[in-house]
């Protein structure tokens, strides 16, 4: 009985394709920071409204099966990332620790855009190249093998990792830790072009390694631009972060939103205006805002009588419209999560680092840049996700929403 029990832990061990090393089973969680950096006005919505540009022909070159080229998509590099989500990430051993940006729209994992690489003895070159584009910059490098530190107790040696020798648009963070679908991999190896790069999340869930198949991420709002506000839980979810129950909604099948953390969604104000009716989009931790299809977006205007700033971009309104301003509300898998009226704000201490005037209203809600009936009609980004508990399971191709104490909360 011994044998039969260490033959079958050999075999799994051996089908992974890097194998995590664990000290305890139960969910890992690491400690991840909210960072703003602003280098000039519109930047917020310029970035947001680029990324979507290229993650729509991204997913969608990803389903045909085919590459592209960045720059036949955004014409116009905005050289920051706004806001980011950080966590601290050692790699090697000893490992040098990597201040790493959350990103649900990208699966790569790559350092050395601030924060020098430095090999040691876990660090191994491999024969490929390696270069990912994003809506806001991109890296190209070397692909190295090496030891990741994601928490004590949580090592992943052998992990596949860019080491970047370029690197545009990521100021204040010395890479990405790519927590999206394994297939946007895809075309980023050369000359293995058509391999696909086992990531964090594959090597840490699969063939059950770990308890649960669940990466559970806590954002909470903030009013001050550095702030260790938030928390990645690795194998399951922390229930102290939210209350209730986990809803979730399946991977939606409509592409582009299919190659990314896509889910069918409809929106709605108040009790019965119709923003966009069902249709498929994305949740993603890259884009700051909620964006929405174009028509939907001027019904929201509309409503809300909002009026476009010119200094930002974004949409205003005055004292008496933000008093009169109703919920929105994300229907999704027979669920409905509300943003009140406080959660559709931006925040107002903050209103400076957006170009804004002090004591203004800005709304966190703007155009997606396209009609729906594209494929990708949303997104909702962290002004979204900071009112939720979000949940991103792979194995059963789902996300989950749960309410927590700051999904009501006036803060902003």
């Amino acid at each position: 009985m011994f044998s039969t029990t260490l033959l079958t832990i050999l075999l799994l061990a051996l089908s992974v394709a890097a194998n995590p090393v664990l000290v305890n089973r139960s969910p890992v969680t690491l400690p991840i920071s909210r960072r703003t950096n602003f280098t000039s006005v519109h930047n917020l919505l310029r970035h947001d409204q680029n990324r979507a540009k290229f993650l729509k022909v991204k997913g969608a070159a990803k389903t045909a099966g085919i590459s592209f080229q960045q720059d036949s998509v955004i014409n116009e590099q905005v050289n920051n990332q706004v806001i980011t989500y950080v966590a601290s990430v050692g790699v090697g051993s000893p490992p040098t620790q990597f201040n790493l940006l959350i990103d649900t729209g990208s699966s790569n994992t790559w350092v050395g855009s601030g924060t020098a690489y430095k090999k040691t003895s876990t660090s191994v070159q491999t024969s490929n190249k390696v270069s990912v584009t994003y809506g806001s910059g991109s890296f190209s490098g070397n692909e190295f093998t090496d030891t990741v530190t994601l928490a004590s107790g949580l090592v992943i040696p052998k992990q596949s990792i860019g080491v970047a020798t370029k690197s545009t648009g990521f100021q204040d963070v010395d890479g990405i830790l790519g927590i999206g679908p394994v297939g946007l991999t895809l075309n980023t190896l050369s000359p293995a072009t058509n391999s696909l790069i086992p990531t964090v999340t594959d090597n840490l869930f699969a063939n059950g390694v770990i308890n649960a198949n669940e990466i559970g991420i806590s954002f909470n709002p903030t009013t001050v631009e550095d702030n260790k506000n938030g928390e990645l839980t690795w194998g399951g979810t922390d229930s102290t972060k939210f209350t209730g129950s986990v809803s979730f909604i399946p991977l939606t099948t409509t592409a582009p939103a299919n190659g990314f953390w896509g889910i069918n969604q409809s929106v709605r104000y108040g009790a019965s205006t119709s923003i966009l009716t069902t249709t498929a989009g994305i949740v993603d931790t890259g884009t700051t805002l909620v964006l929405l299809a174009t028509n939907g977006f001027k019904k929201y205007q509309t409503a809300t009588k909002a009026t476009t700033d010119a200094a930002t971009g974004m949409l205003k309104v005055s004292t008496a419209n933000f008093n009169a301003l109703q919920s929105l509300f994300f229907v999704a898998n027979g669920a409905t999560f509300e943003l009140t009226a406080n959660a559709q704000i931006w925040p107002r201490a903050l209103n400076a680092d957006i170009g804004g005037v002090a004591g203004s209203i800005y709304l966190i809600v703007a155009d997606l840049g396209s009609n729906s009936g594209e494929g990708l009609d949303f997104i909702n980004g962290f002004t979204f996700l900071e009112r939720f508990y979000s949940v991103f399971d792979t194995a059963n191709k789902r996300v989950g929403f749960a309410t927590t104490p700051f999904t009501t909360s006036t803060a902003n």
